[in-house]
């Protein structure tokens, strides 16, 4: 589905992304794990053209590295910031509507999957998006992205700041779109959801990747844990 090369990013002068190499298959859920700074949000925003990269990105063999930002977006790949983009003065309903993708063929998700999926956002359908707890923008972001019917979905620390309920229905959502064929990257820190969800992780420190690996052999490596993940 994705495969990344060699590839190098910069913010300005200075030199974040070192020759990351990594991929993600078709419906698989795949972890980017590390610290703060560690370059796994810089990683997913030069996947989606919106930091310059060098290298290679090919999203089903074909190179899209350099596209703009709306043209991998049409090509399949939904991206869920860290900052919950929502339209505030929007009602929930209205912030999904803006999230559909026009096309030829149905897509796989409807109004009603995404209020099955978390309840909540139906019993706030017709309320401005700008009221709304975090953990219920949060799950509006989630929706909306889908909303575009995307092949993978990267999204950066969804779990941040939610209360455990909220993580426990971001992780049956992930699993969601697992069954539905949805290939997903996860930015994480929380290593109990990542690994619980993940059928392979990466872990970043200094802008490369310097383990990858199943869940259990990251479980079963406490020196890599404690050098690039615990604090």
């Amino acid at each position: 589905m994705l495969k990344v090369s060699n590839l190098h990013a910069y913010y300005g002068k200075s030199h974040i992304l070192h020759g990351v190499d990594m991929a993600v298959g078709e419906g698989e859920i795949v972890a980017l794990l590390g610290r703060n700074g560690s370059g796994r949000s810089t990683t997913v925003k030069t996947i989606m053209g919106m930091v310059h990269g060098e290298g290679s990105i090919a999203l089903r063999g074909e190179e899209i590295l350099g596209r703009k930002t709306f043209d991998i977006a049409h090509r399949g790949i939904g991206y869920v910031p860290e900052n919950r983009d929502i339209f505030p003065k929007l009602t929930v309903h209205q912030n999904l509507q803006l999230g559909e993708k026009r096309g030829n063929k149905a897509p796989r998700w409807s109004f009603d999957d995404m209020y099955r999926i978390f309840p909540r956002l139906k019993e706030r359908e017709h309320t401005e998006a700008g009221v709304l707890s975090g953990g219920e923008q949060q799950m509006l972001t989630l929706c909306r992205t889908l909303m575009g019917d995307p092949d993978l979905i990267m999204i950066d620390e969804p779990t941040e700041g939610l209360a455990p309920k909220i993580v426990e229905l971001v992780a049956e959502y992930l699993k969601t779109l697992k069954t539905r064929g949805v290939s997903v990257l996860l930015v994480e820190q929380k290593l109990t959801i990542a690994l619980e969800i993940s059928e392979r992780c990466y872990v970043m420190g200094h802008g490369a990747i310097v383990f990858e690996g199943t869940p259990s052999d990251l479980r079963a490596n406490a020196e890599i844990r404690k050098e690039w993940l615990e604090v």
